[in-house]
Order: C-alpha cells, then structure tokens, then sequence
C-alpha cells in the first residue's frame, strides 16, 4: 500500500474521474479533483502534499498542455511529476505530450488490469509512456 502518497487527478469527466479515484484507493492512495486546468496551480497549494499530476489534456477552460506549464513555473511543483491521460491516445499525441515535458502518457480508456502497475511505476520514478 502507498499510504501517505496524494495524487491530484485534472478530469473534467466524472465517470473517468470515480473510476480512476477507485483504483487509486485500492493502492491507498488519496486523490484530489480538479475538473479543469483553471487555477490548478492555485488549487495545488492548498493540499499538504502532492506526489503526481494526472492531467488531462482535453479540459474546458484550459487545457492540459497550459495547465502544464503553470505547474513547471511554480517553484512548489516544479519537480510534482506530470503524466497526461488522454482518450487522443496516438503516437502523434505522445511525442506532443513528451516534447512538451511531460513525465508520461497514459492512453484512455485506462486499463483496470495495467493502471495500479503503471501508478507504481510512476511513483517509483519510472518513466511510464503507454497508449493502453
């Protein structure tokens, strides 16, 4: 179990947000929601800890990409791991998501099966880019 481990899931979709707060629960993870790129930075700094950013990319308001960057400006976060999750699960998407800075890509509909291996993995600080 990871306890003591609080990821900040951006999904502005709430059945991908129940299920991927679900499978964080059975690692022991806490999640947080926030269900658009607004203001993420400024939400962030309210939580006592943060060990991963599941962003996202398509959010109303503000998308993933300039979510992104505020996060990489702030001294706090600079370093918080970043790993887009996106239904645009293609090769073209991966390498735009990696070329931004990104720290992974996971590919939509997320696997039930595969995602408390990849979440490990990312917390371990193993560069995790899957499409599915």
């Amino acid at each position: 179990m990871l306890k003591d481990v609080t990821v900040l899931v951006v999904e502005d979709n709430v059945s991908n947000f129940v299920l991927i707060a679900r499978m964080l629960g059975f690692l022991g993870i806490h999640c947080e929601w926030k269900t658009s790129g607004y203001e993420v930075v400024e939400f962030a700094d309210t939580l006592p800890r943060l060990d991963l950013i599941l962003m996202d990319i398509r959010l109303p308001y503000e998308d993933g990409y300039s979510a992104f960057n505020k996060i990489r400006q702030s001294e706090r976060f600079k370093n918080v791991p970043v790993v887009a999750v996106t239904a645009e699960a293609s090769l073209e998407q991966m390498n735009k998501a990696r070329k931004a800075g990104f720290d992974g890509f996971l590919g939509k509909p997320l696997d039930p099966d595969r995602f408390p291996d990849q979440i490990q993995r990312i917390l371990a600080g193993e560069p995790v880019w899957e499409m599915d």
